[in-house]
């Protein structure tokens, strides 16, 4: 998930340890790692991980690509892709383009996955046989 390509943007890796935290509106360029704690709202132009010791709790995480391991109590956006490992627990409203959810993740809140612009309109549903019959 993250290159340490230095000639690509957003190549950059901002890491929060274990034994950290942070309270406020975070904003970084490149790529994140929350191995500590996160109060308030994140916005990420790469990509971002969570690891099983890290917590994030605020109104809003943005990302690239988001995997999580450990504790998100938030609205999470995600252009990209949204992975929730088997540790993982997400407690918030999702918006993402593609998601993952390992088996034994635990998530609470609305999923909207896909891009609007390309999921077919809402057709009327067919009637059903029976349905006629019983009339």
């Amino acid at each position: 998930m993250f290159s340490r390509n230095r000639n690509k943007p957003n190549s950059s890796l901002t890491y929060l340890a274990a034994n950290s935290e942070f309270q406020g509106n975070l904003h970084v360029e490149g790529n994140l790692r929350v191995d500590g704690i996160v109060h308030g709202t994140v916005e990420v132009q790469g990509d971002m991980e969570i690891s099983a010791s890290g917590l994030v709790e605020g109104p809003e995480v943005r990302a690239r690509n988001l995997l999580v391991h450990g504790v998100v109590k938030a609205r999470v956006v995600a252009e990209g892709r949204l992975t929730l490992s088997r540790t993982a627990r997400l407690e918030g409203d999702v918006v993402a383009n593609a998601l993952d959810i390992e088996a034994g993740a635990f998530y609470v809140g609305y999923i909207e996955a896909g891009d609007a612009k390309v999921l077919p309109g809402v057709q009327a549903r067919p009637e059903l046989m029976a349905s006629r019959e019983e009339l």
